[in-house]
């Protein structure tokens, strides 16, 4: 095989074999095939599209390119969750102990945050003294123990998604079905799970920013995972405002822990309790959604979400005291609150969580390149929601911050953040839909 070969015949809207398709990444994974001739390869993706079986060839010789994860050993079956990415979007880390209280193993393998998304290895490791780096071994007692470890990815897990990852970066290639679904699944199969929960977000703090194309990414993904043997679940939420209050390490981990204490049972309870139910569904604890959420709704109740949250910490070396006494987590040096001016009374039109996620990144909340180092407390917090009524002198938000240099650009960017109305504005829909292999069920 020439790798020249099988661009053409992808630039030609072609259907590539399993062989080739292996022969492809083997190659590229070993330097044997340049970057030039890859970049050629993800530009004829992008123009032609990828069917069903292609996807799940490629997806399949990701995974293989590299590492897996073998949860085989773990009882009972695990179920993984994936999100693509928001503001506020603190779901793992009340997810995670909910569901291992209600006795479903989760074993979660996640990333560091980049640009105006917050990773949940960035939370975790807020916490004093709490490691996210586990051995294979360890991660496995971990969990069979106490049905929950979440811990940073193997550096040797799906290489190949690492490198062309990089390569569409900077070839234009990264808004590409095709290429992202790959991307994401190869990863969540390569973390060992027997089942998927995917939260694909849609708007403005999203990557996807419309909801067709969320759809079809979601489409897609059920579509890989049924292919490659990984019953797979994906719903469609909103990310055109931040989910929770809290953006910023520490601030997101305080917000998981109150919402895990039952004092907030806002967007991200919700969301939480409806992803949770899945996972319950999938892991055949439970024979419907609404049985799911009534059984996550006692345990939070029970404060058996919350222990269980300790007992993680406490098991990776962190201080599990800070469920109990949230001034152990890092605190900012300085606050400012931001309130509404008298010609922004009115209800609130919109909050814009792209600009919010991106001034908790000026505040150092988060990486604008991957060897950045962050600031762990610091961040914001939203005190008002779509659809909510505002009067002059009431709070926006409010900045927790140790550095003045980039306040001015903080502030004008939270000036741009908020949008009002004279008249009433109807609030968007949390989840929009639901895709599984039985199709697609608006909400």
């Amino acid at each position: 095989m020439r790798a020249v070969d099988l661009i053409v015949k992808k630039r030609n809207g072609e259907e590539l074999t399993e062989a080739e398709i292996e022969f492809l990444i083997d190659h590229y994974v070993q330097g044997q095939i340049p970057d030039y001739q890859m970049a050629a390869l993800c530009m004829a993706i992008y123009f032609q599209g990828m069917n069903s079986t292609e996807l799940s060839h490629l997806t399949m010789a990701m995974v293989q390119s590299g590492e897996t994860v073998d949860l085989s050993s773990i009882q009972g079956i695990k179920v993984d969750k994936h999100s693509t990415g928001g503001v506020a979007d603190t779901t793992t880390l009340v997810l995670g102990p909910l569901v291992a209280a209600a006795g479903v193993p989760v074993a979660k393998m996640s990333g560091r945050g980049l640009g105006h998304t917050g990773g949940t290895i960035d939370k975790l490791e807020s916490i004093p003294g709490l490691s996210t780096t586990l051995t294979q071994e360890a991660f496995i007692r971990q969990v069979n123990s106490i049905h929950l470890a979440v811990a940073g990815q193997s550096g040797n897990l799906v290489p190949a998604d690492k490198l062309l990852y990089a390569l569409r970066d900077v070839t234009g290639t990264v808004p590409s079905i095709p290429l992202i679904a790959s991307s994401i699944m190869s990863k969540k199969i390569a973390a060992g799970a027997d089942k998927l929960v995917l939260d694909v977000k849609t708007g403005s703090g999203a990557f996807m920013k419309k909801k067709e194309e969320a759809y079809r990414l979601a489409e897609t993904m059920v579509e890989i995972g049924e292919q490659v043997g990984r019953e797979t679940i994906a719903l469609v939420s909103d990310m055109n405002q931040p989910l929770g209050q809290a953006i910023g390490n520490a601030l997101e981990v305080e917000e998981a822990i109150l919402t895990l204490q039952g004092k907030n049972k806002g967007p991200l309870w919700e969301l939480c309790s409806f992803i949770g139910a899945q996972m319950l569904l999938l892991a055949e604890k439970v024979a419907t959604i609404e049985e799911g959420q009534a059984l996550l709704t006692k345990i939070l109740a029970s404060g058996a979400a919350l222990e269980k949250f300790a007992d993680m910490i406490e098991a990776q070396g962190g201080d599990p005291h800070v469920v109990t006494d949230l001034g152990r987590l890092p605190q900012a040096g300085k606050q400012e609150v931001v309130c509404a001016r008298a010609e922004q009374t009115g209800y609130v039109a919109d909050v814009n969580a792209e600009q919010l996620g991106v001034a908790a990144m000026l505040l150092g909340a988060g990486r604008e390149q991957k060897e950045a180092v962050i600031d762990l407390a610091v961040g914001l917090k939203i005190h008002v929601r779509k659809g909510g009524f505002v009067r002059a002198g009431e709070p926006l938000v409010t900045l927790y911050y140790n550095a003045e240099e980039r306040m001015p650009q903080v502030l004008s960017l939270l000036n741009e953040a908020f949008r009002f109305s004279p008249t009433p504005v109807p609030k968007d829909p949390l989840i929009y839909a639901i895709i599984s292999k039985k199709g697609r069920q608006d909400y």
